[in-house]
């Protein structure tokens, strides 16, 4: 029956309208009649060997004008197929990789679980993947996605729960398909196949990567430097959004951890984050937050420094002097010390950047700019990489371009501040406190140890405080309960390290109370009153009639004069070391009970007798062990 007149002119035309509409690309539609978004301005270009014949004011970016909530924006990976009718199905093509019939989920699928996969002949080429209709010849076009070195895949995956498919998905510049299969088999044979054309494309480069090539290579002409950042807005500070990356991101690549978007999108966060720094109250925790997202994806690193470079220039390059005076511009700096002291930029961003800074400096050499710009080259020669990022302390500190003053502890000299920066390490902390308590002649090796209560662990010689002191905060805030309990805080502490020399002490020195810090239950020397009686020696405090401790001379391994006021016993697997001016009358008299038998100590098995080293020094005329002079009387026990 035919058509009336009316209804297949209408028909005519709506199918004319919509080829118009493939063939110029006024919003693309997908295969599920989703409606597209708007092409990103910020195209991507396969680098030239030779250049291209290219100048160095050729090109031209500018941000464009979007509306629209940012959610929405951000949105830009999802990018519908482009419906090519025209051509057919490819015959004998040399060079189709692989082909076969897959079934495809919808897009948006994972969201509307009641559209079935639709099952397509999918062709594999060194260029695009294709679906077509069918598998004969002249078969329709259906979708194609161009490959490039961006995009990526993922899988395979079986997915229980919506289709039992196993899935492989590959990402491009807007969007993501999702190739299914019944076979496992087959599934990672199609995830091969892309991954290889993938990585056989040449690396492409974003406009802002040309743009620096040829600031680069006109660094030596400052008028061509300043008319490149004049004509490209791209490259100088801006209010308005970000709506693309400055560098080539791997396209749909899911950051690792939770809370984390696709790279792409996380960089356009970043560079909102660093907007919302010129008017934040507490710019530390923003400044902590962004340099933990760059820990954390080491991949946005670069990225972060082109966007502090972009955001700390001016129209010719370096800022204007409006900027100088301005706190909010200054927050754009502060945050570059930091990331300075934290990360290495690659080759071509460290280049840029240190360019940037040079002409800052000549520009507005006395301005504060320049010195920000002198610390952030310096830093930049230092920087080896930190394991966590700055504390708050140290981020208020590099924001002020100041050192940060740090608390270690030492036995016998009480807290002792120490001033260091983002670079310094736990042996470098450990020599200027060895120099500053005179120790540094002494046989004994000295560390830094972290210690909290009866926990402590030696830090190696390399070990950056800073990174020590952002794990105290850390650990600090997740036990905000406990800060109030006596053993809670972490501490900085000078310990003895290796193997002990206590020969030759000087009982006036600061070595040792290092000493007897290695004992288990720490502590400094106690002074003690040492009693010698018939059968036993005890020790008891001053004042007190109960002895604290008592050894029968029975147990008596050893003594040994270890100098000229101090007095060495061993007790089973402990050593007792006694100071005091009189060691010389202690020992006779435990010589003296030490030779005569004992039930506990029979004549055959006798101790020797105590050792008397060189001695040239007199005899002390003080009378009794219960007034110590000095360092005299204290008693202490080694762990050996």
């Amino acid at each position: 029956m035919p058509l009336p007149g009316g209804l297949w002119w209408l028909l005519c035309c709506r199918r004319g309208f919509t080829l118009l509409h493939r063939d110029y690309g006024d919003g693309e539609l997908s295969g599920d009649g989703d409606e597209d978004e708007d092409e990103e301005t910020f195209e991507l270009r396969t680098p030239s060997p030779a250049g291209g014949g290219r100048g160095p004011l050729e090109v031209t970016l500018t941000q464009p004008v979007r509306s629209g909530p940012v959610s929405n924006r951000l949105q830009s990976w999802e990018e519908t197929w482009s419906l090519i009718p025209e051509k057919g199905l490819p015959e004998d093509d040399p060079d189709i990789v692989v082909k076969g019939w897959l079934y495809r989920e919808p897009r948006g699928g994972g969201a509307r679980p009641w559209l079935p996969p639709r099952r397509a002949w999918f062709v594999l080429t060194r260029d695009s993947l294709d679906q077509f209709s069918s598998s004969g010849k002249g078969a329709r076009r259906l979708g194609s996605l161009v490959l490039t070195s961006l995009c990526s895949v993922t899988g395979p995956e079986r997915r229980r729960k919506e289709t039992g498919l196993w899935s492989v998905t590959v990402s491009g510049r807007k969007h993501s398909v999702r190739l299914c299969s019944p076979r496992q088999a087959e599934a990672e044979r199609w995830g091969v196949a892309l991954r290889e054309v993938i990585a056989s494309k040449a690396p492409l480069e974003t406009p802002t990567q040309l743009l620096l090539r040829d600031i680069q290579e006109s660094c030596g002409d400052p008028e061509a430097v300043a008319l490149i950042y004049l004509r490209n807005p791209i490259l100088r500070h801006t209010s308005g959004a970000l709506y693309a990356p400055l560098l080539p991101l791997p396209y749909g690549v899911s950051a690792p951890g939770p809370g984390y978007a696709p790279l792409r999108e996380e960089a356009v966060r970043l560079f909102l984050a660093l907007q919302a720094l010129e008017g934040a109250r507490r710019p530390g925790p923003l400044m902590q937050g962004v340099l933990q997202t760059c820990r954390d994806l080491p991949a946005l690193r670069d990225e972060l420094f082109l966007q502090l470079a972009k955001q700390t220039s001016g129209p010719a390059g370096p800022p204007g002097l409006p900027a100088t005076q301005d706190p909010a511009a200054l927050r754009y700096w502060q945050l570059l010390t930091c990331m300075s002291c934290t990360f290495r930029p690659g080759g071509a961003v460290r280049g840029h950047l240190l360019g940037h800074l040079e002409r800052t400096e000549q520009a507005l050499p006395d301005s504060e700019l320049a010195e920000y710009a002198r610390f952030i080259r310096k830093a930049l020669g230092r920087t080896r990489g930190r394991e966590l990022v700055p504390s708050l302390a140290e981020i208020s500190a590099l924001s002020q371009r100041q050192e940060l003053l740090c608390t270690v502890h030492c036995p016998g000299a009480g807290a002792c501040a120490v001033a260091i920066d983002s670079h310094t390490t736990a042996g470098e902390v450990a020599r200027e406190l060895v120099g500053r308590l005179g120790l540094a002649r002494s046989r004994n090796a000295f560390a830094l140890y972290e210690q909290r209560g009866a926990q402590e662990r030696a830090l190696a010689g390399g070990t950056l405080v800073a990174d020590v002191l952002t794990r105290f905060e850390n650990l600090a805030a997740e036990e905000g309960g406990l800060e109030d309990s006596p053993d809670s805080g972490w501490r900085l502490c000078l310990r003895l390290h290796g193997p002990l020399h206590p020969e030759g002490l000087s009982p006036d020195g600061h070595e040792l109370p290092f000493l007897f810090e290695q004992e288990p239950g720490g502590g400094a020397p106690q002074k003690l009153c040492l009693g010698l009686g018939a059968k036993a020696m005890s020790l008891s405090r001053p004042g007190e009639t109960e002895p604290i401790h008592s050894v029968s001379y029975g147990h008596v391994a050893a003594c040994q004069l270890m100098g000229p006021h101090t007095l060495a016993l061993r007790v089973g697997e402990s050593q007792l070391l006694l100071q005091s001016p009189q060691v010389e009358e202690i020992m006779q008299l435990v010589n003296a009970y030490l030779a005569n038998p004992s039930p506990e100590r029979p004549c055959s098995s006798s101790s020797p007798p105590c050792q008397d080293l060189p001695d040239t020094s007199p005899p002390s005329q003080r009378p009794g062990l219960d007034e110590p002079q000095g360092q005299s009387g204290c008693l202490g026990q080694l762990q050996d």
